[in-house]
């Protein structure tokens, strides 16, 4: 062992297994030199942060007193993994966080058999959780299951919907609230660690089950008022339980989440009790023990790499605007001339832009929480009455609100304006961020116009176009990050609906961009250029109503077309091949069509260039597909050249 090691216990642990034969006293010491390591190891590699210094003691505890990976541990979300991740048996690779070939920066099935569910959208845990206990409990089972899920996540329909199941089930199952910022009830020191000790353990357990079977003796009205006086005394006393106990949880706490002389007599009692579902409260604080994340207003959520001394974030200067900020600014200037626009996130007003309109504009702004399904049905409201609901949702997120798309939205014709934010690729945080399929699953609904931002000027043009769409819904959708530095225009103009535009006039290749690989494009034609290769760029800006004229255009006069997108099969060029087949434009033979889309996998997280040039749609993918529909051999015409 190193003699100077600021984590020398920790240093013994590989496994739970090690941890679980230390003495309970030394628990503190792997709670703190855990946490020591979770903040070395981020300054190095940035990525989410206040949420996992928040449960180094919770996750040490769970560890210490269940079976894992044997008693199966699910965490909401994912964001407060990293403290498990080095628990168990990756301490070696957690420096490789949200790289690409390094560990996922959330929990990962095919990671770890310590990660017995992925998570990194919220609000799933209580799901899977019951699935699991009534998959044991067929199985003739005996483990248990321990669902941790934040308070954030609480907004969530889906974890009421599980949780209203599990109480009907009476399935045994154990859920943490990890309450570490609306403090349904705050802990009220010895007391409340008394009474949730009281209340887990099991004497009075077998009391109150002894007094539930004397008050079926009793008549209706008596027993009724009995248990109803048992049932609220314990919420009294402890504030937040009676929702709980009213969906049929047996609710402990407010426990202290940072006091392992609370947390692990209590965890015993709940892991020893036989009957469920049992909800333990707990009260966390965000960035705990780093004084700069716990100064901070957002606690340090996510960060970049940093100075651990200073916590100073090592963050570039950009170049250009980034793209949500480009919307927040522009449909502040919009707003400003209308009052009927309004702004709608779920959770994420700093990733979507609507922290700046929420400044300009807060009585307008409406945050409704982790409830996609809420916000799209909430904005159809608004908008049959005559309002301007812009609907600011990540585009992996808005898969959740699908439904309510197509029924309260679509069919019935509502404005509903969709800015939707982190199109295509993602980067680090990969496959269950990337936006990748909301081309196919908003293109196959009537009355949908569906844009897509070229490059940040392109942007402003298309919140003042959704601003002017007042008869149907429109989407609009745009990549994270930085946008090409490009002049910026004062206002924006709105664009005619379904009309693209030409960049660049070739007559032999036709590239036709939807989004912002045109980019790429642009790369790609200046090679072909040196190649010979008359090349004509088009921006198609709508996927619909499509531009047919400029398609059919493109078709005729040239060679080969192909079609580039960052979305799935189904999307953008799936439309085109769609028209042209219709149109019996192949039919002839005079050209050759091909589209680029992403490649038919979830793709594992790394920097976003690396992800496009893995994915082909790059200026080189580009240039590639060119030579492949031409029938050349890339490599060997580039030898030519040289």
């Amino acid at each position: 062992m190193n003699a100077y090691s600021k984590t020398p216990l920790l240093d013994t642990i590989r496994t739970p297994e090690d941890l679980r034969k230390l003495k309970i006293e030394q628990v503190r010491q792997v709670a703190d030199e855990l946490r020591q390591e979770t903040i070395d190891a981020v300054s190095v590699t940035g990525g989410h942060f206040g949420a996992g210094l928040g449960v180094v003691e919770l996750t040490t505890a769970i560890h210490y007193v269940f079976d894992t990976p044997r008693d199966r541990l699910i965490w909401d979300v994912g964001h407060q993994a990293y403290p498990h991740k080095i628990l168990t048996g990756r301490r070696d690779r957690i420096r490789t966080l949200r790289t690409g070939g390094g560990l996922s920066g959330f929990t990962k099935r095919s990671e770890s058999d310590y990660d017995p569910f992925g998570a990194a959208h919220s609000s799933t845990s209580i799901s899977a959780g019951l699935g699991m206990a009534v998959a044991r409990d067929l199985s003739g089972g005996k483990n248990n299951v321990i669902a941790v899920i934040g308070d954030g996540a609480m907004s969530a329909g889906m974890a009421y919907e599980a949780m209203n199941n599990a109480g009907a089930m009476n399935s045994r199952l154990i859920v943490i609230l990890n309450d570490n910022d609306m403090s349904i009830a705050p802990p009220v020191g010895a007391m409340s660690a008394y009474l949730s000790r009281l209340y887990s353990g099991k004497t009075y357990r077998t009391l109150r089950d002894a007094a539930k079977q004397i008050n079926k003796r009793l008549p209706k009205i008596i027993a009724n008022r009995a248990n109803r006086v048992e049932e609220y005394s314990r919420g009294f006393m402890m504030d937040g339980g009676t929702l709980f106990e009213e969906l049929g949880f047996y609710y402990v706490g407010p426990i202290d989440g940072h006091n392992l002389d609370h947390l692990l007599p209590v965890l015993k009692n709940v892991r020893d009790m036989e009957e469920g579902p049992i909800l333990v409260h707990v009260v966390t604080q965000k960035g705990k023990g780093y004084g700069p994340a716990e100064a901070s207003a957002d606690k340090y959520h996510a960060v970049v790499k940093f100075d651990v001394a200073t916590g100073t974030q090592a963050k570039a200067k950009p170049n250009a605007p980034a793209y949500q900020n480009v919307f927040g600014a522009s449909l502040v200037k919009e707003a400003q001339k209308d009052d009927k626009i309004v702004a709608i996130t779920a959770a994420m007003p700093s990733g979507t832009g609507v922290d700046i309109f929420n400044k300009a504009f807060p009585d307008r702004t409406f945050d409704v929480g982790i409830a996609e399904q809420h916000a799209v049905t909430f904005a159809a409201g608004l908008a049959s009455e005559g309002y301007k609901p812009f609907c600011a949702i990540y585009s992996t997120f808005l898969q959740r609100g699908y439904d309510q798309i197509v029924h309260d939205v679509a069919i019935q014709n509502l404005p509903v304006r969709f800015a939707i934010d982190r199109a295509g690729l993602v980067g680090a945080d990969g496959a269950t961020h990337a936006g990748s399929f909301d081309n196919a699953y908003l293109g196959c609904l009537p009355n949908m116009v569906i844009m897509a931002a070229a490059d940040e000027a392109e942007l402003v043009h298309m919140v003042a176009t959704q601003v002017a769409i007042d008869d149907r819904p429109s989407s609009l959708r745009y990549p994270r990050g930085e946008g090409r530095g490009i002049e910026m225009p004062e206002v924006g103009i709105p664009l005619e609906i379904g009309k693209g535009r030409t960049i660049r006039q070739g007559n032999k290749i036709a590239l036709l961009s939807f989004g912002t690989r045109l980019a790429e494009c642009e790369k790609a034609a200046d090679e072909l250029a040196a190649h010979g290769l008359s090349t004509t760029i088009a921006d198609a800006r709508f996927m619909k109503p499509l531009d047919t004229e400029l398609v059919l255009k493109l078709a005729r006069d040239h060679e080969i077309l192909i079609t580039i997108e960052e979305g799935s099969v189904g999307g953008f060029g799936s439309h085109v091949a769609q028209f042209l087949t219709d149109q019996g434009v192949l039919d002839t033979g005079l050209v050759k069509f091909r589209s680029m889309v992403l490649p038919d996998v979830f793709q594992d997280h790394d920097t976003p260039a690396a992800m496009y040039g893995r994915a082909g749609l790059d200026a080189k993918g580009i240039v590639a597909k060119v030579f492949e529909a031409l029938g050349k051999d890339v490599k060997a015409e580039t030898v030519k050249l040289a």
